[in-house]
């Protein structure tokens, strides 16, 4: 199976680690990956912060650079449910608009088989036991896209309790939100801070070595409330758990 890594904006810029994750991992599975170099932002950023029709190009360029693949896999719920959810909704809000189906039959093609990494897994590959192994003990944090958008459920956790050497603990008010959401952080800094405060000391309550999630950018939240709070723990993608192996072991 060939398919196409969308790494995001976060991850290439600030996190290439979970990339190198995703591209270590599949090839294990016997996947076929390519890094499509003309890759940009998907439009998220400036869709949420409402400029609606300056996301439209990007969204066109996302379709056009990813469209050839037979799926689209990106360690980003966030970015994931971006093509899923809104892409469909941009083609409509143009449709409405009066400026006919152009840009609902350009994005069309690339809705359907973009894939958070966990429900590509689990759903396309069918598999939970990915050969990971990991002895420590992690706590896991469902980020509201990957939760509410994509709907991803309990697949990250079936992955993880299929972990050599893994002790999964259970978070307290896992589906309360981190606090982050893009700009909310910025325009709400005082809740924000208050909601990672919150969940911070839940996983700290738990034991845990390690605080996982499926999205960097709710990761890089979290992280630095852990760095303020000086708890020990760390943050760690869900990738880089399931690419470490007995004879690589991630740290």
């Amino acid at each position: 199976m060939r398919v196409a890594l969308f790494l995001t904006c976060v991850n290439d810029t600030l996190y290439p680690d979970t990339g190198r994750a995703v591209l270590k991992l599949l090839t294990r599975l016997g996947v076929e990956v390519d890094f499509p170099m003309a890759q940009t932002c998907c439009g998220q950023a400036h869709y949420n912060t409402g400029y609606r029709h300056e996301a439209e190009p990007l969204a066109r360029h996302f379709s056009d650079v990813f469209g050839e693949y037979e799926a689209i896999v990106t360690p980003s719920g966030s970015c994931g449910a971006m093509v899923r959810e809104l892409y469909p909704r941009m083609g409509e809000r143009a449709r409405a608009e009066g400026r006919g189906d152009t840009l609902a039959a350009t994005l069309a093609p690339v809705v359907p088989k973009t894939y958070e990494l966990t429900e590509f897994l689990v759903d396309v590959l069918g598999v939970t036991d990915v050969g990971a192994y990991y002895p420590h003990k992690v706590t896991y944090h469902p980020t509201c896209h990957g939760l509410r958008g994509l709907g991803l459920a309990d697949r990250p956790r079936r992955l993880l309790q299929a972990v050599k050497g893994l002790e999964l603990a259970e978070l307290p008010g896992a589906e309360e939100c981190c606090g982050f959401g893009g700009t909310f952080a910025l325009k709400n800094p005082d809740v924000s801070a208050a909601m990672g405060t919150d969940k911070v000391r839940n996983a700290e309550s738990t034991g845990a070595e390690v605080l996982c999630a499926a999205d960097n950018s709710c990761l890089m939240h979290i992280g630095g409330t852990m760095t303020r709070l000086r708890t020990g723990m760390r943050p760690v993608h869900i990738a880089e758990i399931l690419a470490s192996t007995e004879e690589e072991p991630a740290v």
